[in-house]
Formats: structure tokens, sequence, C-alpha cells
């Protein structure tokens, strides 16, 4: 295994553009002082987010969120501010045409058009020089008999191969799978199996995306990731954090040892390796903490839990494994686990020209002070406060 320090300077976290605006829960949207009304201002937290962690250089596009005139002059102001953009996520979930399904749709009129947006970020994607089009469906139904099951997933793998024949060489489908919510009975895309099946029958440019929250509770996540390298077809991670459903809070806060445990696997699989092509994106809603900050925290949690990972002694795990030392084993995990990262992680980032505490350098900044002074009046992004 490679020292913590090394797989630290491979480490890049992708920031969600929506955890900039403002949010909320299904009831209500909150209003949040210094949220970001327009795109340029999410791009303007996310670069604020890398310049204090050095491991967010990128950050996500949700279409139409952050719909603009010109992508090209997007893509030069992000790098303007020291970041890039990219992966581009589609959105068929918020048009009162897809309230039956969108790719899955009965409706050929309803299927082309959910299909035709995606092409429309596929464009985007080449304007802005990136490479992921990732697709979450909130498809599904409510009520047995509602849908034929088979059909609907004829649907969608038609759909979705309409999609793939447009991508460009240097681009990929990323297919997002969840558990339930807003369909519960039955959700097209409902697990990381028949996303796995739609992928593998697409192409090698098409992978799965694994959110840490859209699982049955006791679901053993890492084995997920694990068996997802073995095929080649572990695209990208959405991370956050998880009580009861898709709470979307900050990563590692409800089980940052199950974050320790899925970013071994991830190193141990080469998931850090140059070309690997697994991308790390934090998917988060903050509305009753500050975002800045709260990307921030998000970023240095999954700093901290890779370094640990890189502690595992690899060499000890196996031979107590091949010795059926099944105790043994578990310790070689839990003594990296419980290492205390924060000195040496600080020592990193001030080698490397960041702020050895992160947190406490932004509040030293004065951002959050100025863009709640300057962020007045307008619509802030997210959905509608009421």
């Amino acid at each position: 295994m490679k020292t913590p320090a090394s797989v630290l300077d491979c480490l890049a976290v992708e920031l969600p553009s929506w955890a900039f605006g403002n949010a909320g829960t299904r009831f209500h949207g909150f209003a949040t002082p210094g949220a970001a009304r327009t795109v340029r201002e999410k791009i303007a937290d996310a670069a604020a987010v890398h310049r204090m962690t050095g491991t967010a250089p990128s950050v996500a596009l949700h279409i139409p969120w952050d719909a603009a005139p010109d992508y090209r002059e997007l893509a030069r102001y992000a790098d303007d501010l020291g970041i890039r953009l990219g992966t581009v996520n589609s959105n068929t979930f918020q048009d009162d045409a897809y309230r039956l399904g969108s790719l899955t749709h009965t409706d050929e009129r309803v299927r082309r058009r959910a299909v035709d947006h995606h092409l429309t970020c596929l464009e985007i994607l080449d304007q802005i020089g990136a490479r992921d089009l990732k697709i979450w469906l909130a498809d599904g139904t409510n009520y047995p008999g509602q849908g034929d099951i088979r059909g609907r997933q004829d649907r969608l793998a038609e759909s979705l191969a309409a999609i793939y024949e447009q991508l460009g060489a240097d681009q990929r489908l990323v297919l997002e799978y969840k558990f339930f919510e807003p369909a519960f009975y039955m959700t097209d895309v409902p697990d990381w199996g028949t996303a796995y099946t739609h992928v593998a029958a697409l192409g090698d440019r098409a992978v799965v995306c694994l959110d840490t929250g859209h699982h049955a509770p006791g679901t053993n996540i890492e084995f997920i990731a694990a068996q997802l390298l073995r095929l080649g077809r572990l695209g990208a991670f959405d991370f956050n954090s998880r009580f009861y459903a898709d709470d979307d809070l900050i990563v590692g806060a409800a089980d940052p040892f199950q974050l320790f445990r899925v970013l071994f696997e991830v190193l141990r699989g080469g998931g850090f390796e140059p070309g690997s092509g697994v991308g790390l994106m934090l998917d988060q809603c903050h509305y009753v903490e500050p975002k800045v900050p709260a990307q921030i925290r998000s970023v240095l949690n999954v700093q901290e839990m890779t370094a640990r990972a890189a502690l595992v002694d690899t060499v000890a795990l196996a031979a107590a494994q091949e010795d059926g030392d099944v105790l043994g084993a578990n310790a070689v995990l839990m003594d990296a686990f419980y290492t205390d990262v924060r000195p040496m992680l600080a020592q990193w980032r001030s080698a490397r020209g960041l702020p050895a505490d992160p947190l406490a350098a932004y509040t030293e900044t004065g951002y959050q002070q100025s863009i709640v002074a300057a962020r007045v009046g307008g619509t802030r992004s997210g959905w509608p406060v009421g």
C-alpha cells in the first residue's frame, strides 16, 4: 500500500453545485443568509472550499438548475478561480411531464423529451471539456399493477441506449441507483445489480454510481464497492451520511467507520490509481448548517478516513486472513481506524501551502461574512422557500 501522504496527493473530491444553494426537507425549503443565487456564486463557493482543503478541484453541475447562456465562458470563470467544471447531472424529476416516468414512460413522446434533455447535457459536456453524464431517475411506481415492471425495464434499456449512442469519444454515462423515493412500491433502478445490468449491456463507457445513502438499512456498501471495482464498472461515488433513508447529511457524520471501510476497499481495488475512472463526489443537503463550512468539513472527513485506510497493514492483514486468524485480521483494520491522523494531516497540508486547520482558516478569511453581506436580494438557488 502507498503511504497516507502519497494517497492524499491523489485524492480529489468533486463538489456539488447544489450544496451551496438553499435547501430543506420535502416540507419546506429554508432561506439561508449568503446562499448562492447564481451558478457563478456556486462556483465561487466551491473554489473557496478548494482553497482551504486542496482536495476539491472540480464542481459538478445540475441541469437545468445551473443553466447558463455560455458554458465555455462559465468554464473559463471556474478556471480563473482555480477549479474546473466536472460532472453534468441530468434532471428528469421536476417536470410535470415526468409524473409517471421519464426514460421509462409509456408515451414515446415523453421518453423522447427525456432523451433529448440528456443529449443537451452531452452538448454541455462538450463545451466545458468534462467527461461524465450522471443519470439518476425518479422513475418508478407507487402501487402494484400501476406499471408493467418488465416493460419499464425494456423502455429504460432502449432510452439509455439512445443516449449512449451519442456519447463523445471521451465521455461516459454514469448510472446512479436508489433503493426508493419518490417511487415507493418499485423503483426502476433500485440497486447496484440493476444498474450494472444496464451499463454492462450498453458498453465500456457506461459505469455505475454508488450513492452511500441509497441503500436499505444494514447494506454492506463496501461489498458493493469491491464487487463493482472487481467488475470494472465502479465509475463514481456520491458521498453523504444517512441515519434512516437518503438523509444527505455530511459524509462520515453518521458512521465514520463505514466511510473508512468503503475507502479501504476503493484503495485496495485501485480506485485511487491514475486512470482508474473512479470519481469521488459529495452529494449533500445543508439547510441547518452553513454551506461552505459544511462542504469543508465533508472534504476533511474524506481526507481523514482516506489517510486511515492507507495505514492498514495489508501484509499483516493478508497473513491473518490466510491463517484464519479472525481476531487478528479484525485488529489490523481496527488499529488503522483508531489511529489519530489529524497531526499528520496538518503536516501534509502545511507542506503543500494549505492551512493546517482549514475550518479555522476559513473563518479567518472573512469569506462567510462577505457573502452574507453581498448576497442580499435576488432569488437564491435551490428549491422554492415557502
